[in-house]
């Protein structure tokens, strides 16, 4: 009896620190009433897997439910994705995944568009991929590398898997360079990041969060960024257009998402428990330091963004040929 009246306390208080900070109301209604997993398509260690423990580290304790983070890999992301596409429509899972979403499809040759079957729930953050190298190849910047590949033939570049925003990026810059540099796939950041500071691999292209620190620190450097204008975040790094090559945009987006058939009451509790989040204090300082810029907005919003980069991505992996092979 202590035991459940303690839980009915700590949940009672739960509610009322969500309504003294202005969360959304969810305290008066059947959601949530009991943990919420959230899934993550890539491994531990990178930008996808920060966004969504920084963001469920802030919404449970004020909801009374636990948001808890599982990481399930394989495929450039399409099994946690899969994963996350065939669970029940309850509300009780929600996927935090990237734009790996709308380029994987074309890559992998599936049957179906996950920016199409997934529900979108709220756009959480967005960042560029940028391209470090191990200090060995001697080289500061995208012309010297260049230069540099064209004397010394067969460098592979580290992403974070087959079909990822980075795989895109990686060839579509060797294109437009005139270079010729393989594609080598990882299990998320966190294994390649450990293969570029051990030198294994000698360039990457990979999301921020798991690379400034170490760049900072001079164990690699960062060359470029893929944005449109330097992120407020990484003022200090060119971005490719600035580095000469025109028109190689592609900014990565971190996005939740529900099952199909998830009801739009529950899309829409889930969404301002998320947009909530996306203002508190711990949280932006978190994705300030992962060189994330929060974002939010309607499920619509997310769904616009989603659909128009599967457009992009169709286009780009047919153009430059990419298979998952």
């Amino acid at each position: 009896m202590a035991l459940i009246g303690r839980r009915n306390f700590i949940k009672s208080a739960g509610i009322a620190v969500l309504s003294a900070a202005g969360w959304p109301a969810l305290a008066d209604t059947a959601w949530p009433t009991k943990p919420v997993r959230i899934i993550v398509p890539l491994a531990p260690g990178g930008a996808i897997d920060y966004v969504a423990r920084q963001c469920a580290q802030v919404i449970w304790p004020v909801i009374g439910q636990q948001f808890f983070v599982e990481n399930h890999t394989g495929a450039g992301g399409s099994l946690g994705m899969d994963l996350a596409m065939k669970s029940a429509p309850d509300g009780y899972t929600i996927l935090i995944t990237n734009d790996n979403a709308a380029s994987a499809p074309y890559i992998l040759k599936l049957k179906y568009d996950y920016t199409k079957v997934l529900v979108p729930v709220i756009d959480l953050a967005h960042q560029p991929q940028v391209f470090a190298v191990h200090p060995s190849l001697g080289v500061s910047s995208i012309k010297e590398f260049v230069e540099y590949v064209k004397k010394n033939p067969g460098m592979g570049f580290a992403s974070s898997g087959v079909g990822s925003n980075q795989h895109v990026i990686g060839l579509w810059f060797a294109r437009e360079a005139g270079i010729k540099i393989e594609h080598v796939p990882y299990r998320g950041a966190g294994a390649a990041v450990g293969d570029l500071l051990g030198g294994h691999v000698k360039c990457a292209f990979l999301g921020p969060t798991a690379l400034i620190n170490h760049h900072r620190a001079g164990a690699i450097k960062i060359l470029a960024q893929s944005s449109a204008k330097r992120a407020p975040t990484l003022p200090d790094i060119p971005t490719l257009e600035e580095s000469g090559y025109k028109g190689l945009v592609l900014e990565a987006w971190y996005a939740a998402f529900a099952p199909p058939g998830t009801p739009a009451d529950l899309v829409t509790k889930m969404n301002a428990a998320f947009a909530k989040a996306l203002t508190d204090k711990a949280v932006l300082d978190g994705f300030t330091k992962g060189s994330l810029e929060a974002k939010g907005g309607a499920p619509a919003e997310l769904n616009k963004l989603a659909q128009a980069d599967s457009v992009k991505y169709e286009r780009l992996i047919r153009e430059l040929g990419i298979t998952a092979g």
